[in-house]
Parts: structure tokens; C-alpha cells; sequence
């Protein structure tokens, strides 16, 4: 599946925030960190960050930035709080279809083409799929088209009564791990389309075949929440790995995830080979 361009994923800083010191304050308390902490990290005062977030001082952009990298504020809220103490953003936010990131869709498809013949695929910080490997494609098989219809999102996909929800066989466990994965994306992210998202998927009905749990035969040691899914007869154990990367300098690459699916017994690993041979 070839990668395709998604459109923007969160939303701006509230226009009624009168300046950028109640948003790093809102960041402060968010990360649970104290006004002297933060100076210590910062190398400022105490003092200082507190007329900061009070609108006496007007802080540096350097500051901002220093700021913002101790309260780990993600790419797209660091230019919403540079906007709102009067700079100019600092990440560009490149269509991912730009030529400029061709190095990069390009890595990206190398990436999960050689995880073959495991799933994999690339999202964007909706969990809008913007790349996905013919691993993937298998366990789509059978799906409605009105779900496959673009923009494809894999949360939708995962938990939608008619997509892979009634194939998982440990549906409430797995449901649980997504729903709780996503409250954190929420609480790091002020993204408005996320929470639109987060409440659809939350009020879908659960289906019935999903929530019945067919042991393995053999006691299989999992060392991490398998999603144990339904494909072809055949109940198939994978285990999530999410990668994003490091120090990003563009919003939309710094909010793009690659997860991969980890063949969680020999089972499931000899079927997955097999299908690909």
C-alpha cells in the first residue's frame, strides 16, 4: 500500500488563551512539574518562570524553546507557543507528499516492505494509515469497502463491529490497551480530531464473537499483551512495537508512528511464512 497524504491532525492552540505564560503553565502542571524544577532544568529561576507564566516577563524565544523541550511539548504545541509569545514558528509542517520528503516515504517503504511477511504499517497522529505492507492487506481481507474507503484509520478498523473487532479473539483485553493508548495521545496531544476519534471508537459496540477467548493448545509464555486475531480458521498472536523519531524538526514527520506486529508463538510465525512462500 502505497504511502498517501493525510490531512492536518490536531488542533491549534485555543484563540481564547490570552498568552503564551497560562499555556506553559497548562504544560507545567500537565507534566506534574513544579516552577522550581522546571528553572533547574532550564537553567533559569524559579522567579522568572513564575513571571512568565503570570505575563510579567515576556520570555526570549530561545527561552520558549528551552521550555518547551524540558516539558517534552510536542512539535506542532512548540509553534503554538511560540505564536503566542509573539515569534514565528520554527517547524514546518511539509506535505508528506512534498518532494522534499521523497528520502522519506522512501525509507518508510523499505522499512515495512522488509518486515514482511509480518504486518506493519506507518500512521499519522489520527492513526490515519499512510503506509501498510501486504502483511497488513492479509488481515484486511474480507473487510466492507466503506471501512477500506480513504482515509483509512486504524483504529476505526481495529474496533469497528464490522471490521477486525469480531476476529479478535481477546477482544476486551486488546480494546482496553487501544482505548487507554489513546487517552495518553490525548493528554500529550490538544488535538481536537483525536478526541473526536477517541469517542467514536469508545461507543462502538462490542461484538459478541470477539469477546470469546480460544486458548492455544500449548500455554504460550507471552512476555506482552498479545492481539490474538482470527484469520482464516487460524488464531494468529502478535505483539505491538510503535516507533516514532528522534528529535524531529518537521510536524508532520514528528508526528508520523511506524507499528509493527511481532509474531507473538512459532505458530503464528510458520503460518505467516507459509502464506508469503
Amino acid at each position: 500500500m502505497a504511502i498517501v497524504a493525510t490531512g492536518t491532525n490536531a488542533a491549534p492552540a485555543d484563540p481564547a488563551e490570552p498568552g503564551v505564560g497560562p499555556l506553559l503553565r497548562a504544560w507545567r502542571e500537565r507534566r506534574r512539574v513544579s516552577q522550581l524544577e522546571l528553572a533547574l532544568r532550564a537553567g533559569s529561576s524559579a522567579r522568572h518562570i513564575s513571571f512568565v507564566e503570570t505575563g510579567r516577563s515576556r520570555p526570549s524565544e530561545e527561552m520558549v524553546l528551552r521550555l518547551a523541550e524540558h516539558l517534552e511539548v510536542p512539535v506542532r504545541e512548540r509553534n503554538a507557543l511560540l505564536l503566542a509569545a509573539g515569534y514565528a514558528p520554527r517547524y514546518p509542517e511539509t506535505p508528506l507528499d512534498d518532494p522534499a520528503l521523497d528520502a522519506l516515504r522512501a525509507g518508510l517503504e523499505r522499512l515495512i516492505q522488509g518486515y514482511e511477511p509480518y504486518p506493519a504499517l506507518v500512521v499519522d497522529a489520527r492513526y490515519d494509515v499512510v503506509a501498510a505492507n501486504r502483511g497488513i492487506t492479509m488481515l484486511l481481507e474480507g473487510i466492507p469497502e466503506s471501512l477500506l474507503a480513504p482515509p483509512l484509520n486504524a483504529m476505526r478498523l481495529t474496533l469497528h463491529p464490522r471490521g477486525l473487532a469480531p476476529r479478535i479473539r481477546n477482544l476486551p483485553e486488546w480494546r482496553g490497551h487501544l482505548l487507554a493508548q489513546m487517552e495518553r495521545q490525548i493528554a500529550l496531544h490538544r488535538s481536537a480530531p483525536l478526541r473526536a476519534l477517541y469517542e467514536e471508537v469508545a461507543a462502538y459496540p462490542v461484538p459478541e464473537e470477539g469477546v470469546r477467548l480460544v486458548e492455544p493448545a500449548e500455554p504460550v509464555p507471552y512476555f506482552a499483551l498479545p492481539m490474538r486475531i482470527e484469520h482464516e480458521g487460524r488464531t494468529l498472536s502478535f505483539i505491538s512495537s510503535i516507533s516514532t523519531f528522534n528529535t524531529p524538526m518537521d510536524v508532520t514527520v514528528a508526528e508520523l508512528a511506524v507499528e509493527t506486529l511481532l509474531p507473538a508463538d512459532p505458530a503464528t510465525v510458520k503460518y505467516l511464512h507459509s502464506l508469503m512462500s
